[in-house]
């Protein structure tokens, strides 16, 4: 049965997740997306911001949305798109070994007045690694079906 925002209530807390950051990955990547230094080779990390290898804040991104699309699908829970994100936040480097989990909030959410058959949710997003630190935040904007009558 599918999950529609009519059936949870306001302030909506829900954590899943689980993604390995692979060093492979974080170079494969970033060669193609952020070719940054410090995302690319260890010895020119080492001398970098962070000290090391670390993740571009991007592919942390692309990594949150990838945990969001399965839980969503798990929950059969159907997103209509999004018209953006309001906020994006980097809050500490990501490394190779990491093991990043998520959480998302109902913040809000609203009748569409053009689409009547849809809800505008705004949620946030926390990224968390194993230590429990919050890595990334974002507060995503986005379309879902309403609960039919």
């Amino acid at each position: 049965m599918p999950l529609y925002l009519d059936d949870v209530e306001d302030g909506w807390k829900h954590s899943f997740g689980r993604i390995e950051v692979r060093r492979d990955e974080v170079i494969d990547f970033a060669r193609r997306f952020d070719p940054q230094d410090f995302h690319l080779d260890d010895d020119a990390a080492a001398r970098g911001p962070f000290g090391t290898l670390t993740a571009s804040g991007w592919h942390t991104a692309a990594m949150g949305m990838r945990m969001i699309v399965d839980e969503w699908s798990k929950l059969d829970m159907r997103s209509l798109g999004s018209p953006g994100i309001e906020a994006i936040n980097f809050l500490k480097p990501v490394r190779p070994g990491d093991v990043l989990t998520s959480e998302l909030e109902l913040l809000d959410r609203r009748p569409s007045n053009s689409r009547p058959d849809r809800v505008i949710a705004k949620f946030r997003q926390a990224l968390r690694n194993q230590n429990d630190d919050v890595v990334f935040t974002a507060r995503h904007i986005c379309f879902f079906p309403r609960k039919p009558v």
